[in-house]
């Protein structure tokens, strides 16, 4: 019994390693989606990148002439699709970003939970509804990332709709333009089939075009579920070697 068992995991192992493989060596249908967070001159975190760190990983990405997109440019063909999100809406984003995506003519989506905006976020500094409207829209689109940022695991399908209309309105409200574009707050949501199947009803119904989770894999696209891309996860002590390894076959428990 273990001799198979073992045998089927290293089949399994097998086919995900090709099939990333595959997807590297047919970049059409490749996209790659990363997910950030905070920015800092230093840090020793895992969700905030170095100043330094982000700025060799720009470098590379338009050395290696990938392509940053906006979601609403997906249906446009690439060779080396990307796209670059940043999750919650701090203030050194504001800081940081506009100015390194213009450097190396890359763009990103910041995802966006109101109630964070309006009300803070711990002891970290937000950036403010002034902030949101003065982001250069060549290089930065703004998304939803609910209003609460509670867990999808644990509240109702009721609460969930309520909350991302409440998203979508409080920015409308304030003037801000957005995508219809979800990042799952913690990256979850239902794992029942059926209770899965009511958000992404829901999801449709409110104008929700795509929906990303985590996952730490490439994506293929075009895709049959919108509302479960993958993203793969840059942490702050990500070397430039492990940055690239991540682009090629998202997270690999080998590294």
């Amino acid at each position: 019994m273990m001799i198979l068992y073992l045998a089927l995991l290293l089949l399994a192992v097998f086919v995900i390693f090709y099939f990333r493989l595959y997807l590297f060596a047919f970049p059409t249908h490749r996209l790659i989606i990363l997910m950030y967070h905070q920015i800092e001159e230093e840090t020793c975190e895992d969700l905030t990148v170095s100043l330094k760190n982000l700025e060799q990983q720009f470098s590379y990405l338009q050395k290696e002439k990938y392509t940053a997109k906006f979601f609403s440019e997906l249906g446009t063909p690439a060779s080396k699709s990307i796209i670059l999100t940043f999750d919650d809406g701090y203030k050194n984003n504001f800081k940081y970003l506009p100015a390194l995506l213009e450097k190396y003519n890359l763009k990103a989506t910041i995802f966006i939970p109101t109630s964070f905006i309006q009300e803070g976020y711990g002891d970290y500094e937000m950036m403010t509804f002034e902030d949101l409207r003065s982001l250069p829209e060549k290089y930065i689109e703004l998304a939803l990332h609910s209003h609460s940022h509670q867990n999808f695991r644990d509240v109702s399908a009721g609460f969930i709709e309520r909350d991302l209309e409440k998203n979508m309105q409080i920015l409308e409200s304030q003037s801000i333009k957005y995508s219809k574009i979800l990042a799952y707050p913690y990256g979850k949501y239902p794992k029942k089939k059926a209770d899965k199947d009511i958000l992404f009803s829901n999801l449709k119904k409110i104008g929700i075009d795509f929906a990303v989770r985590i996952g730490n894999k490439v994506n293929y696209f075009p895709t049959r579920h919108p509302y479960e891309l993958c993203r793969v996860d840059i942490k702050g002590g990500d070397s430039l070697i492990k940055f690239k390894l991540k682009l090629i076959f998202g997270r690999l428990k080998l590294f």
